[in-house]
């Protein structure tokens, strides 16, 4: 055989052996429903510290940075987002005496804080999902006057009824989100 025809099959295989490690990236990307997933057992940990549902955290590293931490326009860091002066405050409540904002690129202060916080706000909102998912986006403050609004007319808050669009948008995805974790990742995170 010539150099030429060596070549040419040599070309062929390296193109096989590719299309072949894209065809399985894809598979598993479509297995599991186009969801990532990293630090499964930091997310497993704070889940049952915290008392919460690891497929919420899950769901909220979802909506926020697709588990691709990057630093926000408003300055938030990490899997969860935390804005640094949200983090200097649940460390104060939480007794934290040695935190720094840097402390937010590690996976797992950055989880622990954002599970801390989401903690304090199903505490705050009796529970409720929807309305502490509200408010880790748009704020408590925002929430809790939507909230006496629609109590001050007689009706609960519903995701329909969020003012803030973005907000509105983001209570849907992590919720949603939640469901497909659950349902895609449950022996990862400790559900099954």
């Amino acid at each position: 055989m010539s150099q030429r025809v060596l070549g040419t099959i040599a070309a062929i295989m390296v193109t096989a052996l590719l299309v072949g490690v894209v065809a399985s990236v894809l598979h598993q990307a479509q297995l599991n429903g186009g969801l990532p997933l990293s630090d499964a057992s930091i997310i497993r940990e704070q889940a049952s510290e915290k008392r919460l549902d690891p497929a919420l955290i899950a769901a909220v590293i979802y909506a926020e940075t697709k588990f691709d931490p990057r630093p926000s326009s408003a300055g938030a860091q990490g899997l969860m987002q935390i804005l640094p002066a949200t983090a200097y405050y649940l460390a104060h409540l939480s007794g934290g005496i040695s935190f720094t904002a840097s402390d937010l690129a590690n996976p797992s202060v950055n989880v622990a804080y954002g599970s801390y916080y989401l903690r304090y706000l199903l505490d705050h909102y009796g529970g409720n999902e929807m309305l502490a998912l509200a408010a880790y986006n748009g704020g408590i403050t925002n929430v809790d006057s939507w909230v006496a609004q629609a109590q001050a007319a007689g009706r609960q808050l519903s995701v329909q009824e969020i003012p803030f669009a973005q907000t509105r948008e983001y209570v849907r995805r992590v919720l949603s989100a939640q469901r497909a974790y659950r349902a895609t990742y449950a022996r990862q995170l400790g559900i099954a």
